[in-house]
């Protein structure tokens, strides 16, 4: 069976699964969790549940730096820290970003509690983005600010161009980069 056919066939078994009866799902339920369904669950949300669980089963579930980062929020959320919660990236207020947008220079002023733009203060990058384009962005996709995940070395520095290679310079013991002679490139 090909990926697709796969996939075809998993999703037509999740459309089915509110037309089940409770003790259906409770079956289900008790193969895919390997413990029976809780008693006060009701059949629409147990519907859900084993939805995302053969979904799970089929394409893997959270990344183990997703699940960590709930944990922490739940702790933080627990301990009434709230910058726990929001502990992503953190832009020191004072901090000025600037975004040419349409031959438009903007300047957003970082503070706080929130952003500045043109002496509005708005909560969050993203409705400051809304607001000079005019549609949904992800505020700091459209700034420019990479979001690094804790623990992710490729996505923490830039990426290495795959036409150089560092190779020790006789003289000094020093890394020198030089262009692959693969490239194709006959005259430097």
């Amino acid at each position: 069976m090909s990926r697709r056919e796969r996939e075809a066939a998993l999703e037509a078994e999740i459309a089915r699964l509110p037309d089940l009866g409770h003790d259906e799902l409770r079956k289900r339920w008790k193969l895919l969790f390997g413990r029976p369904a809780p008693k006060s669950l009701r059949r629409k949300f147990m519907a859900r549940a084993v939805a995302y669980q053969m979904q799970v089963a089929t394409y893997g579930g959270l990344s183990a730096a997703a699940k960590r980062r709930l944990r922490e929020i739940a702790m933080a959320v627990r301990n009434g820290d709230r910058t726990g919660i929001f502990s992503g990236v953190q832009i020191k207020p004072g901090t000025q970003l600037i975004r040419q947008w349409q031959n438009t220079t903007h300047t957003v002023m970082v503070l706080d509690e929130g952003f500045a733009l043109d002496g509005r203060t708005y909560k969050s990058l993203s409705a400051i983005a809304k607001t000079i384009t005019g549609t949904n962005w992800n505020g700091y996709a459209f700034f420019g600010i990479k979001r690094a995940a804790r623990g992710n070395k490729a996505a923490e520095g830039l990426k290495r161009d795959s036409r150089l290679t560092n190779q020790r310079d006789s003289e000094s013991d020093a890394r020198v980069p030089f262009q692959n002679s693969n490239e194709g490139d006959s005259g430097a």
